[in-house]
């Protein structure tokens, strides 16, 4: 069963917060993080990116990148950004984007339980992009990136959660993306017996978002485990940072594909081979799917509403989800995209970016593009519990957790 314990963390004073929470590292290209930095000084991106304290040119995977974040984070600590819970606790996190609310709990999952399957994966991961996180969590030892984790509702959870929200918040502002963040401390100590044992009594834990640095922070526990063979399992390096969010809180948005020829097709033959899996309606506007098996697409200043025809349907967790069935028997055979990951001639664009972009895109650099109805957490659950994966880019979490609210030191006994 899940071991999710709560952890004596460190976040920003309440004076700063607002300053220091950033957005994941890896939403940033160099530039963009670095004018970011210079924008807010106080932001953790400042820290997630150390490269950014550098000259453009400065490796930012050099062992000195490493070195700098360490030595920011642990300043950080002793100038007063940064205050410490003296008692394990568990947090609330709740996120609040264009009225819709979702709240979480930030805790400490197991890394055991990661190797184990009780926590759950869906998609792969890239050694280099993981290794990035390793050399970040084991120079700074800690955690500083929550992992997004999902699990089914449980009642008593929900209760204490609707109780505690009703106190006064520890912390509550809003970031210029509009995203209201409000916090609160979980320091009763039934209360955190609650949600211990209610997870403990839970054996399928899913990981929505984060799967590089999930796998990261595991791989770092499992180093300082040969690095400390009398390790008893409690020490803080068996537990990673994460939220975990109850499935009725949590909404996927869809992530949209862009291809940038016809594969030496006009449009009319492309039509007509598209026509053998999809019945296609030309519509008056831009279309977002509002039913599994639709998709839009858009070409030549026009979209279409595509329905895939029945016999192509699948019940299959993988088989059936309509990023699959475009991959399958569109982007593959017709279109000659064998690996979404490595060709050139697909993108992937959040569906937090909106139909406009897709426009925006064909209008430039691109020549089609298909709106996607987005993947269910459901759909998510049922990938993971039979033990495959999804398809690359197949879910979009929008609101994204703010780093730099939460850390994880792996040095605390």
């Amino acid at each position: 069963m899940a071991v999710v314990r709560p952890f004596a963390g460190y976040r920003p004073d309440s004076k700063v917060v607002d300053r220091v929470a950033a957005l994941p590292y890896d939403v940033y290209n160099r530039k963009e993080a670095k004018e970011e930095v210079a924008r807010e000084p106080k932001s953790f991106l400042r820290i997630d990116r150390p490269e950014t304290n550098f000259d453009d040119d400065f490796d930012m995977y050099s062992e000195a990148a490493y070195s700098k974040a360490c030595e920011l984070l642990h300043a950080a600590f002793k100038d007063g950004t940064y205050i410490h819970d003296e008692n394990p606790v568990y947090y609330i996190y709740e996120l609040i984007m264009d009225g819709r609310s979702q709240t979480g709990i930030v805790a400490a999952a197991s890394i055991d339980d990661y190797q184990n399957n009780i926590i759950k994966k869906h998609e792969n991961t890239l050694a280099a992009k993981e290794q990035d996180r390793i050399n970040h969590i084991y120079a700074c030892d800690a955690q500083t990136g929550p992992i997004f984790l999902a699990y089914r509702d449980r009642d008593k959870i929900n209760q204490v959660v609707a109780k505690v929200k009703e106190t006064p918040k520890t912390y509550g502002f809003t970031t210029d993306d509009g995203v209201t963040h409000n916090v609160w401390v979980i320091e009763d100590a039934e209360d955190i017996e609650v949600i211990r044992t209610e997870f403990g009594d839970e054996n399928r834990i899913y990981i929505a978002d984060g799967h590089h640095r999930a796998a990261s922070a595991v791989k770092v526990g499992l180093r300082k485990r040969q690095e400390n063979p009398g390790y008893t399992g409690e020490e803080e390096f068996n537990f990673f940072l994460s939220v975990l969010f109850p499935e009725s809180e949590l909404k996927i948005l869809p992530y949209n594909r862009v291809v940038k020829d016809l594969k030496g097709m006009s449009k009319e033959e492309f039509f007509d081979k598209l026509s053998g899996i999809y019945d296609i309606q030309k519509v008056d506007a831009a279309y977002q799917p509002e039913e599994k098996g639709t998709v839009g697409m858009f070409i030549e200043d026009t979209w279409y509403e595509l329905k895939i025809h029945d016999d192509l349907r699948s019940d299959d967790p993988v088989e059936g989800l309509d990023v699959s069935l475009l991959q399958n028997y569109v982007l593959n055979p017709i279109l000659g995209i064998e690996d979404p990951r490595t060709d050139s001639r697909i993108a992937f664009v959040g569906g937090i970016r909106g139909l406009g972009e897709l426009e925006r895109r064909v209008n430039t650099d691109m020549k089609v593009a298909f709106s996607m109805y987005p993947t269910s957490i459901g759909e998510l659950f049922d990938v993971a519990d039979a033990g495959r994966l999804m398809p690359p880019k197949s879910t979009w979490f929008e609101p994204k957790l703010r780093s730099g609210i939460f850390i994880h030191r792996l040095d605390e006994d």
